[in-house]
């Protein structure tokens, strides 16, 4: 059984936890509809103010269909960081096929104006129904 489908990187200071989970209540596999959560926790671990302008992920299902987003902030805000601050949100993520992979960046800005871009590492969602058969399978 799959026991971390999240990740954890940190860039410049910056740290990013992520924790995916399953949604049955709206997912359909029989209709090839799966749908997952993602609560990120950011966190500047660093000693320099920054914030968030964009992010761009990288959406990968089991079958190998890439979908590639990009926009401004994260759920419409573009939180800013001051050392030791952190923001949590949480986003969905249809697929359709029962796992797959998200990656990503977050494009962000320090004081003095320098962009810098923070690694967002892989995770995985990762259905029930794709856990109970590969447990089974063992």
């Amino acid at each position: 059984m799959i026991n971390n489908t999240g990740s954890e990187s940190v860039t410049e200071g910056i740290k990013i936890q992520v924790f995916p989970d399953y949604i049955p209540e709206q997912s359909n596999p029989e209709l090839n509809r799966f749908s997952f959560s993602y609560r990120i926790l950011i966190t500047n671990e660093g000693d320099k103010w920054a914030k968030l302008i964009s992010r761009q992920w990288t959406i990968i299902n089991s079958d190998g269909d890439t979908e590639y987003v990009e926009g401004p902030g994260v759920v419409g805000y573009t939180p800013e960081f001051s050392p030791g601050e952190s923001f949590e949100y949480t986003s969905v993520c249809p697929l359709n096929t029962g796992w797959g992979t998200m990656e990503g960046t977050f494009h962000m800005i320090r004081e003095d104006g320098t962009m810098f871009d923070v690694q967002v590492n892989r995770f995985y969602l990762v259905s029930a129904e794709v856990l109970i058969n590969s447990h089974s399978a063992v």
